[in-house]
């Protein structure tokens, strides 16, 4: 009778343990691939969404984003082309979302000829964005707050080089498009070169460290 009694403990002990897993399982997955559609994570290190959110696919084609950067003897400007990208609205506003950007396609376009092809592979090189090694950067919209009709207060999380930072920036939301001015301090990113803040008497070739993106995300 004894013998009987543990036995059957044990069983129902087993059947319990074997639940537990299953359901911490189920909980893993969900919190893991909560959005098969889009690649999000609920883990808030990445951004979220409900499952009420309704994710706009953007047209790349039709979107873009300009870069300027300056040094003490001028500036330049150029493009880099948009690899991927979506936002998420709930109720109509924008609760979240990610831009991938193709960084080996940056160019520039305020030179021509070979100062044009020197520049734009000074630009992939190690100096600055070592496009061979980190062929992306990502931004991540972790929270959006509207501020006014059209206005949004962001926060977000920015991948160059393989390195994170948060930032924080207005942008507008109008008529399927949503327009940012993004001002980006490289140094943060471990791209130094021409840099007055880790190298001295760098003179005509001193580059300031802050750059700026203007980001343009047509949606649908």
């Amino acid at each position: 009778m004894y013998n009987f009694v543990i036995l059957k403990l044990y069983k129902i002990m087993k059947k319990f343990k074997l639940t537990a897993i299953l359901l911490l399982s189920l909980f893993i997955n969900n919190e893991i691939f909560a959005c098969k559609a889009c690649g999000c994570s609920t883990k808030k290190e990445t951004h979220s969404h409900s499952d009420k959110a309704i994710t706009k696919e953007v047209n790349t084609s039709k979107s873009s984003v300009k870069w300027i950067a300056k040094k003490v003897t001028g500036s330049h400007e150029g493009n880099v082309n948009i690899k991927d990208a979506h936002l998420h609205f709930e109720d109509g506003l924008l609760s979240g979302g990610t831009v991938v950007m193709d960084m080996q396609s940056i160019v520039c376009t305020d030179l021509e000829g070979e100062l044009k092809e020197q520049l734009e592979g000074h630009l992939l090189s190690e100096d600055f964005f070592g496009s061979s090694f980190y062929p992306e950067a990502k931004m991540e919209i972790l929270k959006a707050q509207k501020k006014s009709k059209d206005l949004y207060s962001i926060n977000a999380v920015i991948s160059i080089k393989g390195i994170k930072q948060n930032i924080s920036f207005d942008a507008t939301i109008k008529n399927g498009l949503a327009t940012a001015n993004l001002v980006i301090d490289r140094t943060k990113f471990n791209i130094k070169y021409g840099s007055g803040s880790f190298f001295d008497n760098l003179g005509d070739n001193l580059i300031y460290d802050d750059f700026n993106l203007t980001v343009q995300i047509a949606y649908r």
